[in-house]
């Protein structure tokens, strides 16, 4: 069979992101809201750095910042995730990263699906945070044994949706008709359902255990809680919420602000309470509400080695150990100013950063590096090169998600800002059994781009020893 026809995984990816986004904007109009104000803090971001700028079109990263965004799912079974995971494969999303949120008091694992590729990533980085329940977390037996049949009985995806991602794995690819259906049928799995399908006592129930696992069990399908642009100021997003008439959570998650931003900062607003219609009753059932579904903003900064992640770690571990955000939020200021006083142990510029091996840089040769090197002028060292101007060392963007915030925002949006840290019950190879795969290492994700980086740049200067 020809493949000549095949739609692109990467545009089947945008296809589908933005008709998420569209969905999303009818089903949560302070998206909508959200979308124009990071629209204008970035142009004028944009407009005020010009360091920033130059950076993003040097890595020809700027025209991705209006398309990026990422969601986020919550499935409650195991051929859920191994499914989904054959979902976002047609749109060339894999996952990456294991995380364990238990260690915030929050009954699930989670992957991300995102491109891993450095070209996919720059046509469009769309990426889905998705979770699965662990129902042994839930220490009644008798609930979780009732929470278990209830998911016994669900189908979440279409039965065209499955019969698509089928052909798509039979045939190495989808044709335009095809992929077109593949993303109206797909959309049907993330579609908020106002219908519950259990009672409203079984539903206080699971939600008197933890407030998630009723937002998990009790619906027809992962309704896509939350879809989050990426603002290049955060802080500004923050201050500015207010004025638009959204209330954002008490703190930004994640590291302080820094002239040279590092992992990923997060903020969001409060849940939308919503009609539902629960199981018994009158004939329309039982009405009630529920809250799951919100608005979040992040700001991505460099990615970390593993030495700088086990900073970051430490650092924030003193903060959250130190001072802990209580119900409310009342308390809010005293966390941030102990954050940023601990984080001021590390180093807040590019630089040292790269020198020190704390962070990612992606390597490209310096017009200086083009016309001035020969023979006799070839350096020792990549830091000699970088110091004489013959290479350029630009960030690598964080493109993963940090497991404490993550938990943050979900706990934010179930009801509290208060912060909880529990032992870590991580099971990573349970997980990889559910997904059907194996998740990819982020980090040698980054040291690949990093090192296939310098190599080219290195070629290119007729460099072929190899420089420490």
């Amino acid at each position: 069979m020809s493949t000549d026809a095949f739609v692109p995984a990467d545009e089947i990816r945008s296809m589908f992101s933005t008709a998420m986004s569209d969905m999303y904007r009818a089903e949560v109009p302070q998206y909508g809201t959200l979308m124009e104000l990071v629209a204008e803090i970035n142009q004028g971001k944009l407009e005020t750095d010009a360091k920033l700028r130059d950076r993003l079109e040097h890595n020809d990263e700027l025209d991705r910042i209006d398309l990026e965004r990422h969601g986020a799912i919550r499935l409650g079974k195991s051929e859920e995730l191994y499914n989904m995971r054959r979902l976002f494969a047609v749109m060339g999303m894999h996952p990456v990263g294991y995380y364990d949120l238990s260690v915030a008091g929050v009954p699930v694992h989670s992957t991300a699906f995102r491109p891993i590729d450095d070209e996919a990533l720059k046509r469009n980085p769309f990426r889905v945070f998705t979770s699965l329940l662990r129902l042994e977390l839930i220490e009644d037996a008798a609930l979780r044994t009732e929470a278990e049949q209830i998911l016994a009985e669900r189908e979440i995806f279409t039965p065209d949706a499955l019969k698509l991602i089928y052909l798509a794995e039979k045939n190495g690819g989808l044709y335009r008709v095809q992929a077109e259906q593949f993303v109206a049928e797909a959309l049907e799995t993330f579609r908020w359902h106002s219908d519950a399908t259990v009672s409203l006592e079984t539903y206080q129930k699971l939600h008197d255990a933890h407030r998630l696992i009723a937002d998990v069990v009790c619906f027809k399908g992962p309704h896509i809680n939350h879809l989050t642009p990426r603002t290049l100021d955060i802080d500004a997003v923050q201050r500015d919420m207010p004025k638009r008439g959204i209330s954002p959570k008490a703190i930004v998650e994640g590291p302080p602000a820094r002239n040279c931003p590092i992992l990923l900062r997060q903020t969001s607003f409060k849940a939308l309470e919503e009609q539902v219609h629960f199981v018994g009753g009158s004939p329309k059932g039982t009405v009630g509400t529920h809250t799951a579904r919100f608005g979040e903003i992040e700001q991505r900064g460099i990615a970390l080695t593993a030495e700088g992640r086990k900073l970051y770690d430490t650092l924030l571990a003193a903060t959250r150990h130190a001072v802990q955000i209580n119900e409310g939020g009342s308390n809010a200021c005293d966390y941030e100013t102990e954050l940023a006083d601990r984080f001021a142990a590390f180093p807040d510029d590019y630089e040292t950063l790269r020198v020190e091996k704390l962070a990612f840089f992606r390597y490209s040769v310096t017009e200086a590096g083009q016309n001035g090197m020969n023979k006799e002028n070839i350096a020792n060292s990549v830091n000699e090169l970088v110091d004489r101007g013959f290479l350029r060392a630009d960030p690598i963007i964080y493109e993963d998600f940090l497991p404490v915030s993550a938990a943050g925002i979900f706990q934010s949006n179930l009801g509290s800002d208060e912060q909880k840290n529990y032992a870590e019950q991580s099971n990573q190879d349970v997980f990889e059994e559910c997904l059907g795969a194996k998740v990819s290492d982020e980090l040698a994700l980054y040291a690949e781009l990093e090192q296939s980086s310098l190599t080219d740049a290195l070629t290119q200067l007729g460099i072929k020893k190899k420089v420490a």
